[in-house]
């Protein structure tokens, strides 16, 4: 009876420490945090003017973390439209300006597709999804970018991401970035907002709060219930 018990807590034990492996937390998928800055709402039309990527990784513990930061400006490609409003909102005055040190989205992307496939690789995950606040958006600007590069190995799904707009109003009762973070206890300047870098950072951030919270509040690692013992 003792040899038994003793397999089943290392069986219990070998049970959590798969469950803190990234690959076992979202069904196979490296999460990717990214944020773009754009001339307008149309992702076919409208100029991609910046892009911050953070990838996230896993302790041994199942704690959830931010891992590497890639953050490019990004020359409007040709032809590209440009809003007047769009660009005051951002406080891109000037997407040509040689003191952006912009580079073309085939290179950005490029660059950051590179990196997610080396850490997917190191995961041993089957493919990277994104997390971004609003995804939808962010999702058409990085696939319509990609389609112009015609870069055929794009790492993300093709549909499917983590929305933290949606986690967080779950979690926090708040859908605004800003009031997010600060319901989760986390600091956030308003005059830094609106810059992928930072609003990058700080969605990380909320997204590894959330699902820390879930962990710490007992809903993860999900461990298969005993089966009952046989009887005779």
């Amino acid at each position: 009876m003792a040899n038994f018990s003793l397999n089943n807590i290392l069986g219990k034990m070998t049970d959590i420490a798969a469950h803190n492996l990234l690959k076992n937390r979202f069904r196979g998928y490296l999460p990717v945090v990214i944020d773009v800055e754009t001339a307008g709402f149309n992702a076919k039309t409208d100029a991609l003017l910046e892009i911050c990527a953070v990838t996230l990784t896993m302790d041994e513990d199942g704690w959830l973390k931010p891992a590497t930061t890639m953050h490019f400006h990004v020359l409007p490609f040709e032809g590209a439209n440009l809003e007047k409003e769009a660009l005051e909102f951002n406080g891109i005055r000037d997407p040509f300006s040689p003191l952006r040190g912009a580079i073309t989205e085939d290179e950005a992307l490029k660059a950051i597709f590179r990196q997610v496939r080396k850490e997917q690789k190191q995961h041993d995950c089957q493919r990277a999804i994104m997390v971004a606040h609003n995804a939808n958006f962010d999702h058409k600007f990085v696939s319509a970018a990609s389609q112009r590069a015609k870069l055929k190995r794009n790492p993300f799904h093709p549909f499917a991401t983590f929305d933290t707009a949606a986690l967080s109003g779950l979690a926090f009762g708040q859908t605004v970035l800003a009031k997010a973070c600060r319901t989760a206890g986390m600091d956030f300047d308003n005059k830094e907002a609106h810059s992928a870098l930072y609003d990058t950072t700080q969605t990380a951030l909320l997204f590894c709060e959330i699902v820390n919270k879930w962990k710490q509040l007992g809903g993860w690692p999900l461990i298969e219930p005993e089966a009952p013992e046989a009887t005779e």
